[in-house]
C-alpha cells in the first residue's frame, strides 16, 4: 500500500471523526441543559472518571492511555465550554504550577481566572464569580501547603476532585549563568532546589516572591538576573531555558484539589477528606482512630493545624478509602462524631489513576 492511499484513509477517518465530535459535541449541548435546569454542577467528577476507565478498557492500543487522556481532556473541555461559560479560579499569574494543573484537568477551552492568593480563590468560588478554584495541598518533598488546610475549616466549599501534578523546575533567564546576581522563586521551590542552588549559584541572593510565575515576570525585566519556574513560564515571558529539572529530588509531585459548590456522588473508587478536633484527654487521637480500624478503612494522610482560637488546640486533617455515603464510612462518621468536639466531611471525590 503505498503512501497516497494511506493518507487518503486517514483523510477519510479524520472525515468521519469531525462528524462524531460534532454529534457527540450536539449531545453535550442538551445534558448542558439538562444540567442548568436542574441547577446541578456542569463539571462532574464522577463522569469524568467513569469515561477515563471505559475507554481505557476500550483500548488496545498502539495509542497509549496517557495520549488517549490527552485527547480526551480536550474534548471533554470543548463540551464543558459549550455546555456552560466555566470560570475556573488558579493561584498567581499564567503559567503558575497551579495554572499548569488546572489546564490538566480542564483542558484549554474554558475561562481561567487569575488570583492573587489562596484566600482570593475560595471567597471566587463560594460567590460564584468561578465555578471551581485549583489550590495546592501538599508536596511530596516539602509538605503541606498549611494555608489551604486553614481555608478549609471555615469554608463551606467542597473537595470535588483533585490532581496529581509531576513538578519540573527549571533556571530561567535572559542572562548566562556566570552572570546571574539574583534568583527568584517562592520559598518552596528554594527547598526544592537548594543543593543545585548552593552548587551553582551559591552567591547569587535567592528573592522569594509569592509565585514562580511572578519570579518569571521579574526576572524578565531585571538585569542580571534569573528565576525557578515552569518551561512554560519561558514561553510566555521570553526567557531562556538555562538548566532543566534542577529539583533536588527526582518525582517531585504535587496535590492539588479542586474546589466548588457541589458534592460528588460515589464512583466506586473515591477519597474521602475529613477535619475534627479532639477533646483535650489523654488517648483522645487513638480514640478518633478506632471507627476507622473497626470498618476496615485505609487512611491515606493526616496532618494535625492548631486551630487558632486556643493554645493547644488542634485540628486534624484525614484522608481515606472510600465515599462518605459508603455504608463502612457512615458507620464511621457517625462512631467518630460522637467522640470528638468538631467533625466537617470536606468531600468526597474520585480517585483517577
Amino acid at each position: 500500500m503505498n503512501l497516497k492511499v494511506l493518507r487518503n484513509k486517514i483523510d477519510a477517518i479524520d472525515k468521519k471523526t469531525v462528524e462524531l465530535l460534532n454529534e457527540r459535541a450536539n449531545l453535550s449541548l442538551a445534558i448542558g441543559k439538562i444540567k442548568l435546569q436542574n441547577k446541578a454542577g456542569i463539571y462532574s467528577p464522577d463522569r469524568e472518571k467513569q469515561i477515563l476507565d471505559r475507554l481505557k478498557a476500550l483500548s488496545k492500543g498502539p495509542m497509549t492511555q496517557a495520549a488517549l487522556e490527552a485527547i480526551y481532556r480536550e474534548i471533554m473541555s470543548a463540551s464543558l465550554s459549550l455546555e456552560k461559560s466555566l470560570n475556573i479560579g488558579y493561584l498567581g499569574p499564567r503559567a503558575s504550577f497551579t495554572n499548569l494543573a488546572a489546564m490538566k484537568k480542564f483542558g484549554s477551552q474554558v475561562n481561567y481566572v487569575s488570583c492573587e492568593n489562596l484566600s482570593e480563590i475560595f471567597a471566587k468560588v463560594e460567590k460564584r464569580e468561578c465555578d471551581y478554584g485549583v489550590v495546592p495541598i501538599e508536596n511530596s518533598i516539602e509538605g503541606a501547603v498549611t494555608h489551604t488546610f486553614d481555608l478549609l475549616v471555615d469554608s463551606d466549599l467542597k473537595i470535588c476532585s483533585q490532581i496529581i501534578l509531576e513538578i519540573s523546575h527549571n533556571l530561567l533567564s535572559k542572562a548566562t549563568l556566570n552572570k546571574i546576581k539574583q534568583v527568584y522563586s517562592n520559598p518552596q521551590v528554594f527547598g526544592q532546589c537548594r543543593h543545585w542552588l548552593l552548587a551553582n549559584l551559591s552567591k547569587a541572593d535567592q528573592i522569594e516572591v509569592s509565585s514562580t510565575t511572578r519570579a518569571a515576570q521579574i526576572a524578565a525585566k531585571t538585569k542580571n538576573s534569573a528565576c525557578i519556574a515552569s518551561t512554560l513560564a519561558a514561553k510566555v515571558y521570553g526567557l531562556n531555558v538555562l538548566k532543566k529539572n534542577i529539583e533536588d529530588v527526582a518525582h517531585n509531585v504535587t496535590r492539588f484539589l479542586v474546589i466548588s459548590n457541589n458534592d460528588v456522588p460515589p464512583t466506586g473508587k473515591d477519597r474521602t477528606s475529613i477535619l475534627f478536633s479532639i477533646k483535650d484527654k489523654v488517648g483522645a487521637l487513638h480514640s478518633m482512630l478506632v471507627p476507622f480500624s473497626k470498618n476496615r478503612i485505609n487512611l491515606t494522610k493526616i496532618e494535625s493545624r492548631p486551630s487558632k482560637k486556643k493554645a493547644w488546640d488542634y485540628y486534624f486533617f484525614v484522608d481515606f478509602e472510600g465515599h462518605r455515603l459508603d455504608k463502612p464510612v457512615k458507620l464511621a462518621l457517625n462512631q467518630l462524631e460522637g467522640k470528638c468536639k468538631y467533625l466537617k466531611v470536606l468531600g468526597s471525590y474520585p480517585v483517577l489513576e
